[in-house]
């Protein structure tokens, strides 16, 4: 959490103003346009850094213990997929419009996990997560093809690049109304998340199991994976696609807390939310163009996920 306020802080007063340094306290006190740049857009786009990193941390926590797979991530049931979907389709169809790409994206996020929910109830074999991990391979893969079908009629002049800046991820537009638009959601699926963190351990178990110890795995499962995809649809309709937080942000949590969802749930939002603040550093400072967030997600990602199949795994004991 020290690690989160410093770097929150300290990213507030880094950027160009013209150039690249740190602004000081005497000049915020007594330069407007410092103070224009620093309330109205460094703040809004460092607090949209942090609830994206925190959602998508948190949410992949979730998402692995629940269905016990430590290479799921939240996208798993369709719901970025729904969402790019979703954005492609405003901006070919509707209007490149900020507010529209926004709602398409949360809305088709939404369309894509009731699609994986509905297809897993009328599957007929298997246990409810093998259900749903079939019907999230199968929705997704349904949205990718949609995808590609609207990235070859799209106009390879005007369309085409939004899609794919879309794709790549970015917080370079981001302003105070859609902060505003998003915050309910994300907090309250954030709020969720964590409450019931501690009953994570036990809907792990089998569903005999955790029956047995007075849950109801089918509703609280429900809830969990409803707060998760709500939280993410959220921040991905603003920020666009942004990989591999979701899934190496919580092996890094549970190689330094341990298993517990009770210490991996909390460890995972905080190093969620700083992983990513200091990704969207790197992007807005690095070059003299702005690096999509995406790209520097999927590189720290990556190399973080293979440093630790090369490591020697930690023991915990339960």
């Amino acid at each position: 959490m020290v690690l989160v306020i410093i770097a929150f802080g300290f990213s507030l007063f880094l950027g160009r103003y013209p150039e690249l340094s740190l602004l000081s306290l005497d000049r915020l006190a007594s330069d407007p346009f410092a103070q224009r740049l620093v309330w109205g857009l460094r703040l809004p786009r460092l607090l949209t850094a942090l609830l994206l990193g925190m959602s998508l941390a948190t949410a992949g926590e979730v998402f692995q213990m629940l269905f016990g797979n430590p290479l799921v991530e939240p996208g798993f049931l369709g719901v970025s997929q729904g969402a790019a979907f979703g954005a492609a389709f405003s901006i070919i169809f509707l209007s490149s419009n900020a507010w529209l790409v926004q709602s398409s994206a949360a809305l088709f996020a939404f369309v894509g996990l009731g699609l994986s929910y509905f297809l897993a109830r009328r599957i007929r074999f298997g246990g409810w997560v093998l259900r749903l991990v079939l019907a999230g391979i199968a929705v997704s893969a349904l949205f990718s093809a949609g995808l590609g079908v609207l990235k070859t009629i799209a106009d390879p002049l005007r369309q085409l690049p939004e899609i794919t800046f879309w794709l790549l991820g970015g917080l370079y537009s981001i302003t105070w109304e859609q902060v505003r638009s998003i915050l309910p959601v994300t907090l309250l699926g954030l709020f969720i998340m964590i409450r019931m963190r501690w009953r994570l351990n036990l809907l792990s178990l089998e569903d005999e199991t955790a029956f047995s110890l007075g849950l109801s795995p089918a509703r609280e499962r429900g809830l969990l994976l409803l707060a998760a995809t709500a939280a993410v649809s959220a921040v991905i309709s603003v920020s666009g696609m942004v990989g591999w937080v979701g899934l190496i942000i919580p092996h890094i949590a549970r190689r330094l807390f341990g298993a517990d969802a009770r210490l991996a749930l909390p460890a995972s939002l905080l190093l969620g939310g700083l992983f990513v603040i200091l990704c969207d550093d790197l992007a807005r400072t690095l070059l003299a163009g702005e690096i999509p967030l995406g790209i520097l997600t999927s590189l720290f990602g990556a190399v973080s996920f293979i440093l630790l199949m090369l490591t020697q795994s930690i023991k915990v004991e339960r």
